[in-house]
């Protein structure tokens, strides 16, 4: 088990790295430092690193992986950040999302979709009463 220390500068270092922690990475880091390690290695090796597959296109996949699963709201919420702070459009996104739907369906579909709702604060037409 790691020293607080050590667990800290760890938080710090992938704060700095990726833009952001989450909640699971900063509880682990107090109370399990080997597996948020482990895990964090795993996610650099298959996500973070970049290979044939960019960046963008790699955050696409995660978001759309995540509604498809039904994956933390949070986490959601922080991938589509991400992916808007690297220069993809609240448009690009959605699009990716709508994936979902021939494969997981509209309810589905809808629980990513508020998600990124409210990330990019879209808002929709009211009807004119006619």
């Amino acid at each position: 088990m790691a020293s607080r220390t050590e667990a800290q500068k760890y938080i710090d270092k992938l704060a700095e790295a990726r833009g952001f922690v989450l909640d699971f990475h900063k509880v682990m880091a107090a109370h399990d430092y080997d597996v948020l390690v482990a895990t964090d290695d795993l996610t650099r090796a298959t996500v973070l690193r970049e290979r044939r597959l960019d960046m963008r296109t790699k955050e696409l996949l995660f978001i759309v992986s995540l509604v498809l699963i039904g994956g933390d709201r949070n986490d959601v919420a922080t991938h589509i950040r991400s992916a808007l702070a690297m220069g993809l459009t609240a448009q690009d996104v959605l699009e990716a999302m709508e994936i979902v739907i021939p494969l997981a369906g509209v309810v589905r579909f809808k629980e990513g979709f508020e998600v990124w709702r409210e990330v990019t604060g879209a808002t929709g037409l009211e009807p004119t009463g006619a």
